[in-house]
C-alpha cells in the first residue's frame, strides 16, 4: 500500500514538475513566422502564403495551435481550421520534436487591389501530457502589396493613342535645342549661335539651323475620388483607379515621365497621394503601391480645395490629364477654370452604357474620354 503511494505520489510529482517546466520554458527557442512569399502581387493574381515553426530546444512540443488572421480579400483555399466572415481566421496544429523546423505554405488569390496585413498571432501550446493549455501572441509586420490591375480595352488604347498625337500636336513658344528638323538660309533675327558653320562652309552662305519645337515631357494626372452620393459606388471607384493605372503604365512605357495626385486617403498615414515626377520600372511601382493604399471606404479629400490652385499652374512642357467619374459641380467648375486658359487636357472617365454625353458641361465635352465599363 505504501509502495503504491509513493509510486502514485512520485508520478504525480513528476506530472507537476513537467508542467512547471513547460510554463517557464516552452517557448525558449521557439520562432513562428507567418509570412508572404512576395512583397506584391497584381489584382487578381495568386500569392503564397507560408507558416514556420522552428523548434531549436530539445523540448519537443506534442501540439502546437498557430492562429492569425488577414483581410477577407484574400481568398485562400478551402482547408480545414480556416473560417471568412469578416476577415479571414486560419488555425493550423504543429507537432514539433526537438531542434525540427516545420514549413507549411498556403495559397491564396487576390480579389481586390489593396495594402494587407497579418494581423495578431495566436500560439497555443500543451505540456507534454496536453492536460495544460500555455498562451502566446505578437503581432507580426508582415504585409504585402495587391497591385490594382491597369484598366485594358481596345477601345481604351485607341485613346491613348490619340492623347499621345495630342501631346505631340502640343507646342510651346520655345525651340527645342536638341532637336534639329532642317537647315535654312540665316535670317537678321536669328541668333549667331543658331548658325551651322558646316552648311556655310559648303554652301558660301551663312546657313542656320531650324529646331523642332518643344512637345510635353511630363504628364500630371489628377485622380479624382469623391463619391458624395448616399452609398457609394464602389464599383465606378475601383474603375476609376484602374483606368488611372493604365493611364501610368502607357505613359510610363512611353518613357515619359509622370507627376500623380489623388484626393484618396492612404489607408497608413491617411493623407492624400502626392508623387512627384518620375519614370520607368521604379516609379510605376511606386504609383501603383501608393494606388494600393488608397482607402475607398474613406471619403475622399475635396477636389477643388486640395488641388485647384496647382491645377491652374501648369508648367511648361506638361500635359494634364484627369481621371473621375463623377460630374460633381466643384471638379466640373476646376476644368472649366483650366480649360478658360486656354489649357488643352484629356478626361478619362469610366460610366455605365446608358451614361449620355449630354450629361457633361458643354465646354468639357471635347476632353473627355467615356470608357464603357
Amino acid at each position: 500500500m505504501i509502495q503504491t503511494i509513493l509510486i502514485a505520489a512520485i508520478i504525480l510529482g513528476a506530472f507537476f514538475l513537467q508542467r512547471k517546466y513547460y510554463v517557464e520554458h516552452w517557448q525558449d527557442d521557439l520562432e513562428v513566422r507567418v509570412k508572404f512569399m512576395n512583397a506584391e502581387i497584381p489584382e487578381l493574381g495568386e500569392g503564397k502564403l507560408q507558416i514556420v515553426v522552428e523548434n531549436r530546444k530539445k523540448l519537443p512540443l506534442s501540439s502546437l495551435m498557430v492562429k492569425f488572421q488577414t483581410d477577407k480579400h484574400l481568398e485562400f483555399d478551402k482547408n480545414r481550421g480556416s473560417v471568412t466572415t469578416d476577415q479571414f481566421y486560419h488555425n493550423d496544429v504543429f507537432q514539433v520534436s526537438g531542434g525540427e523546423r516545420v514549413t507549411r505554405t498556403l495559397h491564396f488569390y487576390a480579389k481586390r487591389r489593396g495594402y494587407y496585413r497579418i494581423n495578431n498571432i495566436d500560439l497555443t501550446g500543451f505540456d507534454l501530457f496536453m492536460t495544460y493549455e500555455l498562451h502566446s501572441s505578437f503581432q507580426p509586420s508582415e504585409s504585402i502589396y495587391v497591385l490594382p490591375r491597369p484598366f485594358e480595352s481596345r477601345d481604351f488604347q485607341m485613346m491613348l493613342q490619340q492623347l499621345n498625337g495630342e501631346m505631340i500636336t502640343k507646342r510651346n513658344l520655345y525651340e527645342d535645342p536638341f532637336e534639329i528638323r532642317g537647315i535654312r538660309e540665316y535670317q537678321p533675327f536669328d541668333s549667331m549661335k543658331s548658325i551651322n558653320w558646316k552648311a556655310t562652309a559648303k554652301t558660301g552662305s551663312f546657313m542656320v539651323n531650324q529646331r523642332n519645337y518643344t512637345t510635353p515631357k511630363t504628364v500630371r494626372i489628377f485622380l479624382n475620388l469623391e463619391d458624395k452620393g448616399l452609398f457609394k459606388n464602389m464599383d465606378a471607384l475601383e474603375s476609376t483607379i484602374r483606368l488611372a493605372a493604365g493611364l501610368v503604365k502607357y505613359l510610363l512605357e512611353q518613357n515619359i515621365k509622370v507627376a500623380f495626385y489623388c484626393n484618396g486617403k492612404d489607408m497608413l498615414s491617411g493623407e492624400p497621394m502626392l508623387v512627384s515626377t518620375g519614370r520607368g520600372p521604379n516609379h510605376q511601382s511606386k504609383i501603383l503601391r501608393s494606388l494600393a493604399r488608397v482607402d475607398v471606404d474613406q471619403d475622399a479629400i475635396d477636389f477643388e480645395k486640395l488641388f485647384r490652385r496647382r491645377i491652374l499652374v501648369e508648367q511648361d512642357n506638361t500635359y494634364t490629364c484627369f481621371v473621375s467619374a463623377t460630374l460633381e459641380q466643384n471638379f466640373c467648375n476646376t476644368l472649366r477654370a483650366f480649360s478658360d486658359q486656354g489649357r488643352v487636357f484629356s478626361w478619362f472617365s469610366p460610366v455605365s452604357k446608358n451614361f449620355s454625353l449630354s450629361d457633361v458641361p458643354l465646354p468639357l465635352r471635347s476632353s473627355i474620354r467615356l470608357i464603357r465599363i
